[in-house]
């Protein structure tokens, strides 16, 4: 692909953010409601050629995590039909009115959401990516340029084709959603060099791609480089709550951000919980680390060493640490966790308070599977993603989180006045 192309198409972005600005909710939902409807309609034809593309997959060699992420079967298709019908049902993130006044003089001040513009997604494996960022961008009024993997290239294709199509036939502009067609590293370069058109990208996939993308481009990254999610388990947690959340955190699905990665257990009650939590784990066939103390307790787990407390292992394997208290527990989450989603198992409102406060996690829970945090359980709606950044969107981005503001502010002739108190202001600022 020639670099003009890549410009092209961000130039193309560009034009059709600055139409859907000024579009209506209705308007965009109408949109979103035709665009599920053309997806639906070909159906077969995602089916099919992702079939092909999984096969290849496989011949090539690829994981079986992987091969999970790119596969889109009956269930698949009809969750990505669903997010795309439900965002359509949130409330509309544009032109709320976030803050308002007026001014003794009359002046009528207002910061109302606006769009961030042009949204760039560059993401690996998973094809339902494709349709939660086109349905997540187009609700919020963004324009979205998709580059996903090689390996999903043609179902890619045919998602982002018929969206485009419903697109069309309710009166907003095709190039609302665009996809990079060309396979290979150099159309991912080009495009992180169009920070002339492109306002914000998002990298969905490994901490490689994330790294790479942050540092290669001058564009705005909203990302996460890491999942590694705790459940503490307090003195006073409940037990069969305590054995069901961290089996559901870990084994709902393995291969997710969200997934459990480090369980730590309060001294008090380890003795009685290991064995019940390593019976229960042991059904999952999950591999369990374990501290020297809780090797103590459970003789024969394989010792964890510094490394696995920095680890999201995407796998069936679990470290777990005793811990002497909710302050040991909330520093070790505070070193070795990524910020991403944390949970705490206790009966105490001051335990449940105090971990609320102190960690420093995009999502914390109260007796909460960590697996709930990816935005649609939060009633949400669809979402494009997770960020553990802290600027300037955090946990799941969802419509409200692609917005930026703007200041609005009606006068009737007012004028600046004269014999401004220069110690009121900045000099940049009279």
């Amino acid at each position: 692909m020639h670099t003009h192309t890549v410009q092209v198409i961000a130039k193309q972005s560009r034009s059709a953010a600055n139409q859907l600005s000024s579009t209506s909710e209705a308007q965009r939902n109408f949109a979103l409601s035709k665009m599920a409807d053309l997806l639906a309609s070909v159906k077969d034809q995602v089916l099919d050629v992702n079939a092909q593309e999984v096969i290849a997959a496989q011949q090539h060699g690829q994981s079986e995590a992987m091969i999970k992420r790119l596969t889109i079967d009956d269930k698949v298709f009809q969750y990505m039909l669903s997010r795309l019908r439900k965002v359509a049902q949130c409330p509309d993130p544009l032109n709320r009115v976030l803050e308002g006044h007026t001014n003794p003089n009359g002046l009528q001040v207002f910061k109302k959401s606006v769009p961030l513009g042009v949204i760039g997604i560059i993401y690996e494996s998973r094809p339902n990516v494709t349709t939660d960022a086109a349905g997540v961008c187009i609700k919020s009024g963004n324009a979205v340029i998709l580059r996903g993997g090689s390996e999903a290239l043609q179902t890619n294709t045919v998602l982002a084709d018929a969206m485009i199509d419903g697109l069309i036939s309710a009166g907003l502009p095709a190039h609302a959603i665009q996809i990079i067609r060309t396979p290979g590293h150099e159309a991912v370069s080009e495009l992180l060099a169009m920070d002339d058109y492109v306002d914000v990208l998002i990298p969905r996939g490994g901490k490689g791609l994330i790294k790479r993308i942050a540092e290669g481009t001058r564009i705005p990254v909203i990302k996460h480089y890491d999942g590694i999610c705790h459940l503490y388990i307090a003195e006073d947690g409940d037990p069969a709550q305590a054995v069901e959340l961290a089996i559901n955190s870990k084994c709902q699905s393995i291969q997710v951000c969200n997934a459990l990665e480090t369980l730590l257990i309060d001294k008090q009650c380890a003795e009685k919980l290991l064995p019940l939590i390593k019976t229960a784990f042991d059904s999952n066939n999950i591999e369990l680390r374990g501290c020297e103390e809780t090797q103590k307790i459970l003789h024969d787990i394989v010792p964890a060493s510094e490394d696995d407390w920095h680890t999201e292992y995407l796998a069936p394997i679990l470290s777990i640490k005793v811990v002497n208290g909710i302050e040991e527990a909330i520093e070790h989450i505070n070193h070795y966790g990524s910020g991403h989603t944390d949970s705490i198992v206790t009966q105490s409102l001051s335990n449940a308070y105090k971990f609320e406060q102190q960690v420093d996690s995009a999502s914390v829970l109260i007796n909460a599977s960590t697996r709930l945090s990816g935005g649609g359980d939060y009633g949400l709606g669809s979402v494009i993603g997770i960020s553990t950044d802290k600027l300037h969107a955090r946990g799941p981005v969802g419509p409200n989180e692609l917005t930026t503001y703007k200041w609005v502010v009606y006068g009737n002739g007012h004028l600046r006045g004269v014999g401004v108190n220069i110690n009121a202001c900045h000099k940049g600022c009279l």
